[in-house]
């Protein structure tokens, strides 16, 4: 039955969302019941693409990457994949109607990692955050706002800088494995070779900008969301101001963290905060 194998694609979702990252998985409990798996679903789905242009080394990513993105366009055709994780993601992207463009312009980014080393223009930047970031912003807020068109154009932009927001952290975060491992630079007109502190000031003040942007729209997000997102949110703000206090030469040194003992903290406020209607 095919019933029992859209358990089974579910469950792997969850699965790798838990084994991928504990910080988006705990987020993601936070949402109502009535909206988590899907973004579980979508979730896998940008994890698997993220993997194989990152972390598949000693096998051709290329091959790789067209096999997926092939049964990808085959599972949204057919409405089925014996790839559980690409079945689970058409199953979200037609109970919500999720826009072709938005899962087309994230493989496109997704792509550009197999071969782009360096983004030199900050028009090139900001299409490869669109597709890598926003985009993914957009799929999760759809099911946010349960495919209401309306609700979803006025917090549309909000979540496309909350997503950019998120995605730059974690580039400022990241940089000593993108720069030394993957030999990646996003951030233009930045020498990360030799990254300063104006140069770190500057990434950071753009990226504050993105979070006061993005926080306008959690704000009138619907009661089922706003606490997941909320309490992203906050690990991610956390997660900027460490980097704020740490040295730039350091940044490139080491990867910066937040303690779990902090998570369970800002879990906390994040609860305190969404019951009192602080937000």
């Amino acid at each position: 039955m095919k019933s029992i194998f859209d358990v089974v694609s579910r469950t792997c979702s969850k699965e790798v969302t838990n084994a991928y990252s504990t910080s988006f998985s705990s987020a993601t409990k936070m949402l109502a019941p009535s909206i988590r798996q899907d973004i579980y679903n979508i979730y896998g789905f940008v994890r698997f693409a993220d993997e194989i242009v990152d972390s598949f080394h000693g096998y051709d990513k290329e091959v790789l990457f067209n096999d997926f993105e092939e049964d990808l366009y085959k599972a949204l055709t057919q409405k089925i994949s014996l790839n559980p994780i690409l079945n689970a993601f058409q199953e979200t992207v037609h109970k919500y109607d999720i826009d072709e463009k938005l899962y087309i312009a994230f493989m496109k980014s997704m792509r550009l990692d197999l071969y782009k080393s360096d983004y030199l223009t900050v028009d090139e930047y900001k299409e490869y955050i669109y597709g890598s970031a926003d985009v993914v912003g957009l799929m999760c807020l759809k099911v946010f706002v349960k495919g209401d068109q309306k609700k979803y154009n006025e917090l549309k932009e909000s979540a496309m800088s909350l997503g950019s927001a998120f995605q730059k952290v974690n580039f400022l975060r990241d940089l000593k494995a993108d720069f030394e491992d993957l030999n990646r630079s996003y951030f233009p007109n930045t020498n990360l070779e030799e990254l300063d502190e104006e140069s770190k000031k500057r990434i950071i003040d753009e990226i504050d900008e993105d979070f006061r942007k993005g926080l306008n729209g959690i704000i009138h997000l619907p009661v089922e969301a706003k606490f997941g997102v909320y309490t992203a949110y906050i690990y991610y703000k956390k997660l900027l101001y460490k980097l704020k206090q740490t040295p730039s030469l350091e940044i490139k040194k080491k990867r910066i963290r937040v303690s779990d003992y902090q998570k369970a903290g800002l879990l906390a406020k994040s609860y305190i905060s969404c019951r009192l209607n602080l937000i």
